[in-house]
Formats: structure tokens, C-alpha cells, sequence
């Protein structure tokens, strides 16, 4: 049977089309707000971002407890897979935030709560795989890392409640279940911020799925290896 070529994957034609209707609302629909100017259109990635670096950390603890419970190497997988993804999206998290501070706050970083927080989980990642690593391979390995990556998921809801937590540069939440009564979404901004969310929610989806294939692959090579130079193993 013949595979489908990767460029050919669904999910990743709907991801690009989403991401292409994002970019034109971004930067041709929505108009551009009063204050901030130009800059402000970081907000339509920046968000979108940060929620898919907080969405990574959540998917590496549900795998981890299923690991935990079920002990199939399939969520072990998921789980590392999430966090090499959730990583890049901090990264850029990270950077978008810098790039927007920036010109609207005068500065690069300051240490307010939401940015350090936000640093923190970065780490929870950097910490996490590296830890996978340089351990030495085995269930010994995957048991701590799982235990890593649920206490790593308690950062998140940190993370989002820290502008209404500490209010320092940060304005008030404006989306979620936690958003202030009077930050309302302008329903342009508002559509443009949602379509933006969904196209990268789908693009970490395409990502984890790809690295997963790719971790499972992997696998499949070092059990290989270990089967032909096993002794009594055909």
C-alpha cells in the first residue's frame, strides 16, 4: 500500500489554509488599533502562542499519568513528543513577548509575575528533556520524567491567572473563563484573535503528531538494533 506523501497530510493542508486566513486577517482585515499602532498586531500571534506552550504542558501530564497507569510506551511518547513542541512554542512565546514589550513598555523583559512565570515553564521543558536525555534509557527514566511533566502542568494555570493575581504590566485578563468583566473583545479583534488561535492550535497538533511518528519510528529502530544483538534473539 502506498503512503501518502507528507504535503498530501490533511491536517496539515486544513492547518495551512487556517494559518493563511489568519495571516490576512492579521495584517489586511483588522484595523489597526488607536494606540499601540502596528505593534499591536503581535497580539494576534503572541496570544495564540502562549496558549499553545500552555496546551503542550497539559498534553505532557495527561500522557504522563496515562504512562503512569497503563504503562503503554504509546503515551510515553505522546508525552515527549508535547514537550518538544510545547518548547518551541515557549520559545517563541517568549520571543513575541520581548519583541512586543519592547516598544510598548520601553524595556525587553521586566520580572513581573506573568513573565516570570511564563520563563519558568520554558524551563519546566528545558529541564524535562534534557532529563530525558542524559538519564539512561529504561522505565526507571520514563516513570520520573512522567512524575516531571505532572508536576511541570501545575505552572499553567499560574501562568494565566498571574495578570489578575498581580497586576503589574500585564493588563486583565480578556479572554477564558477568567477574563475581566470590563476587558471586552472588539468582535474584529476578536474574530481575527480566535481564527489565529485555531490555526495554531492546529499547527501544535500537526507538530506533535509529526514528532510523534518520528519518536515511534525511532523506537521502532532501537528495538531492532537490540533484537539482532541480543544473543538467542532472531
Amino acid at each position: 500500500m502506498n503512503k501518502v506523501p507528507g504535503y498530501l497530510d490533511p491536517l496539515l493542508i486544513l492547518s495551512t489554509a487556517l494559518m493563511g486566513c489568519a495571516l490576512y486577517l492579521i495584517f489586511i482585515w483588522v484595523p489597526t488599533e488607536t494606540n499601540q499602532g502596528a505593534i499591536q498586531r503581535i497580539l494576534y500571534f503572541h496570544v495564540p502562542i502562549a496558549w499553545g506552550s500552555m496546551l503542550g504542558i497539559f498534553v505532557v501530564s495527561a500522557s504522563s499519568i496515562l504512562y503512569l497507569w497503563k504503562k503503554d510506551q504509546k503515551w510515553d511518547r505522546l508525552a515527549v513528543s508535547s514537550a518538544e513542541v510545547g518548547l518551541t512554542f515557549g520559545a517563541m512565546m517568549l520571543l513575541s513577548g520581548m519583541i512586543w514589550a519592547r516598544p510598548v513598555w520601553g524595556v525587553w523583559w521586566t520580572g513581573e509575575a506573568k513573565l516570570t512565570t511564563a520563563l519558568i515553564l520554558f524551563f519546566i521543558y528545558v529541564a524535562y528533556l534534557m532529563f530525558r536525555s542524559y538519564f539512561p534509557p529504561g522505565t526507571q527514566r520514563q516513570r520520573i520524567a512522567a512524575v516531571i511533566g505532572v508536576i511541570g502542568a501545575l505552572d499553567a494555570p499560574i501562568i494565566y491567572f498571574a495578570a489578575n493575581l498581580w497586576s503589574q504590566a500585564h493588563p486583565p485578563l480578556i479572554t477564558g473563563p477568567a477574563a475581566d468583566a470590563d476587558s471586552t473583545l472588539g468582535s474584529e479583534l476578536g474574530i481575527v484573535l480566535l481564527m489565529s488561535t485555531f490555526a495554531f492550535t492546529l499547527l501544535f497538533v500537526y507538530m506533535v503528531q509529526a514528532r510523534y511518528k518520528i519518536r515511534r519510528s525511532e523506537d521502532d529502530i532501537v528495538d531492532l538494533k537490540r533484537a539482532t544483538t541480543t544473543p538467542g534473539v532472531s
